[in-house]
């Protein structure tokens, strides 16, 4: 079993379906456009990191320790900081390249983070006319265009004015950009060995987009045969990284720089995005444990064809229910008409109805809801979606996707078809705005608490 489960989340680290939405600050934009807080905000003066790090660098270090022991106390299987990685406020003293490289290694993500100042703009606005930036200028991953992102990034000098709804909607997409790459001793990075994390519990160590996916996928309600089976499915570590920055972001807004606060909030929100995503808080819609039993043991007498087919068709599922839902949301931005998926980003109807925000929400609330739909938009992916792209194990659609215009081929289904494959979406971006807004309202009262 636990060959089985580990050949299965090899192949999806391996097909770059880490990425749940697939640009999410475009699902950002309007799930906060019409939350005062955010939208009604005052602008934010941009802020190097350094400087933030600089002014608050022992509050910083005291943060960081507690959410270290946070860590220990709430995470299944977390590996403590080691201690040469403790952030110490004096490294200030060293200068901001040597403070930098201390911060992003206390949090232990990518030290080619790149954190620069600058905005995704909203594709419904007017175009800004401030300067472009390279992709390698904001993204570690310069060679790689992310699927479907279309990605435009422009550049903000220190001490401009900024929109707190553009930080924040950019900065929700930011983590796809190399932060979670390479954590792990079996990399081939230089800081992998040293953070602590010990070998990687699934994907490939080899591929290096592969090796964020411990970061942002979270299977924290599989049966307790699986975990008998498969513990390492429990190295998963989305709970951490929105401690970490939700944390960070309200440290920020209470000590007066609120574009890291908004900045920070941004990253965390990249986190409870993710977990919105059944295929990121389930380990495999559609197959319950007993099949997953039976499916190893025939594998394990030599017939591994129905292991080879089930890895094949959670991803080709995973991938089509992102590829959908993001050429939904850039069609309803090159038209300038919303669909359902921005209409349902706009929804607050149901934000009241969630508990409100807690340590463990993401887990508790989050995930758990994305795992109990995953049988469910499984089952609408298979009526609606051309049989060969989600149930015919020959066909591997990460290798053609590029190819496909997978609207239209929805479409040629009929229009009843293809109307419920987009509600099945809408009400997963739904859940997606209702916890996003419901993150940011807990950061902000939290630091307007303290």
């Amino acid at each position: 079993m636990k060959r089985l489960l580990f050949a299965a989340l090899l192949a999806l680290g391996n097909t770059g379906t880490a990425l749940a939405w697939s640009n999410h600050a475009l699902a950002s934009y309007r799930a906060f456009e019409g939350m005062p807080e955010v939208a009604q905000a005052a602008p934010v003066v941009a802020e190097p990191l350094e400087s933030f790090l600089a002014a608050q660098a022992q509050p910083i270090a005291a943060l960081l320790a507690r959410q270290d022991a946070w860590a220990q106390a709430h995470i299944a299987h977390y590996p403590p900081l080691p201690a040469p990685l403790r952030f110490d406020a004096q490294v200030a003293q060293q200068g901001p390249l040597a403070l930098r490289k201390a911060f992003l290694t206390a949090l232990r993500v990518s030290p080619e983070s790149r954190l620069a100042l600058y905005v995704q703009p909203d594709p419904w606005s007017t175009a800004p006319q401030a300067e472009p930036l390279a992709q390698d200028t904001v993204n570690a991953l310069s060679v790689r265009e992310k699927e479907g992102g279309h990605h435009h990034f422009v550049r903000l000098l220190p001490g401009e004015a900024v929109a707190p709804l553009a930080v924040l909607a950019s900065a929700s997409d930011e983590p796809d950009y190399g932060m979670d790459l390479n954590l792990w001793e079996d990399n081939p990075s230089p800081w992998g060995p040293r953070y602590g994390f010990g070998k990687i519990p699934f994907g490939n160590p080899s591929l290096a987009f592969s090796t964020q996916a411990p970061f942002h996928m979270g299977f924290f309600h599989e049966s307790p045969a699986i975990y008998m089976a498969a513990g390492f499915l429990k190295r998963t570590y989305p709970l951490l990284r929105i401690q970490q920055y939700r944390g960070l972001s309200e440290l920020a807004f209470r000590s007066g720089h609120p574009y890291w606060g908004w900045r920070f909030a941004g990253l965390a929100l990249h986190y409870v995005q993710d977990l919105t995503q059944p295929y990121h808080a389930s380990l495999a819609p559609g197959f319950s444990a007993p099949r997953l039993i039976g499916i190893n043991l025939l594998s394990l007498l030599g017939m591994p064809g129905a292991k080879n087919d089930m890895v094949i068709l959670l991803s080709n599922r995973h991938f089509v229910l992102e590829r959908y839902e993001s050429q939904m949301i850039q069609a309803a931005a090159q038209a300038r008409q919303a669909s359902s998926v921005e209409k349902a980003l706009h929804d607050t109807s149901s934000d009241a109805g969630y508990p409100a925000w807690s340590d463990l929400y993401a887990r508790d609330t989050v995930a758990r809801q994305a795992h109990d739909l995953g049988v469910t938009v499984t089952d609408q992916m298979l009526a609606t979606v051309p049989v060969g792209y989600v149930n015919d194990p020959d066909f591997d659609f990460g290798l053609h996707a590029k190819d496909i215009d997978l609207m239209a081929e929805v479409a040629r289904q009929g229009d009843a078809p293809k109307a419920a494959l987009e509600s099945t979406i809408a009400a997963l971006m739904r859940n997606a705005g209702a916890h996003s807004r419901n993150l940011v309202r807990g950061i902000l009262r939290a630091a307007a608490q303290h």
